[in-house]
């Protein structure tokens, strides 16, 4: 009697074997994608001297801050919001802004190696990593004229020293590194140079970015720009409302470099 229940066990125990056993041999032929849960983020804030604020004195008139406070509060609230994002998608994070005194040395560190160059905005529905130009020249009349390129620009971040990434991961264990690289607050009125007309009436947050993964592979980079109103001076509403909705389409752009099937 007992060979006959478990002889009927298997027969019945059986297609849900080999059904499992299907699944787990189809699960082995998809590519496998990164997820979010498996990294841990470093958020490098922009050095001070690139913060580009047209609004500082607006600002200063209604809250009395000083321009130095400006940009402090600017710089902090950036790397905050860009923290919060990734928390919420799941990913591990360091903010350098967190503990100004516990960070500044590696910090230091990394602006010491850090090189800046003005690059083509990347196209972020096909990305791909901007590369150097090459200056255009041209003999014209005689003359040697260089080839202007009015295409839009942003600030990129190269690390200049082979180590500096190893030795965070070594300290940190981040695999992935978002530096800020230039913050620009611009007023209401402006307009690119080749724009005609009285410019944008609302104001303007433009965020330059680059990220790099622990092999130095540059996944996203570029700006992500909101607009807000002309009247808002506030450091904080300017902060809690829009340096949010910049924050979350970073880690989105993010995101969607991570989910690149791995070759």
């Amino acid at each position: 009697m007992k060979y006959l229940i478990l002889f009927l066990s298997l027969i019945f125990l059986s297609p849900a074997i080999i059904g499992q056993n299907a699944t787990l041999k189809a699960n082995d032929n998809k590519p496998e994608r990164e997820t979010s849960a498996s990294h841990k983020v470093m958020i490098i804030p922009f050095e001070s001297r690139l913060y580009m604020g047209e609004i500082d004195q607006k600002i200063n008139a209604e809250t009395k801050l000083t321009a130095k406070e400006i940009k402090y509060k600017f710089r902090d609230g950036l790397n905050e919001q860009l923290y919060k994002a990734f928390k919420a998608n799941k990913f591990n994070v360091v903010d350098l802004m967190e503990d100004t005194a516990k960070y500044k040395k590696d910090l230091d560190g990394i602006y010491q190696y850090l090189t800046y160059e003005f690059q083509k905005v990347p196209d972020q529905e096909n990305y791909q990593p901007p590369k150097k130009e090459v200056e255009k020249k041209k003999i014209e009349k005689g003359q040697l004229n260089v080839e202007s390129n009015s295409d839009a620009r942003f600030m990129n971040a190269k690390v200049t020293n082979a180590k500096v990434v190893p030795i965070l991961y070594g300290k940190y264990k981040t695999d992935l590194y978002v530096f800020v690289n230039q913050l620009d607050i611009k007023a209401s009125g402006n307009k690119s140079p080749t724009e005609l007309g009285d410019g944008n009436s609302n104001r303007k947050i433009v965020v330059h970015y680059t990220v790099y993964t622990l092999d130095a592979k540059e996944i996203n980079s570029g700006i992500a720009e909101e607009e807000f109103a002309a009247d808002l001076n506030n450091p904080k509403k300017i902060i809690d409302k829009h340096f949010s909705k910049i924050a979350a389409t970073i880690v989105q752009r993010v995101n969607k470099g991570l989910a690149v099937p791995k070759k």
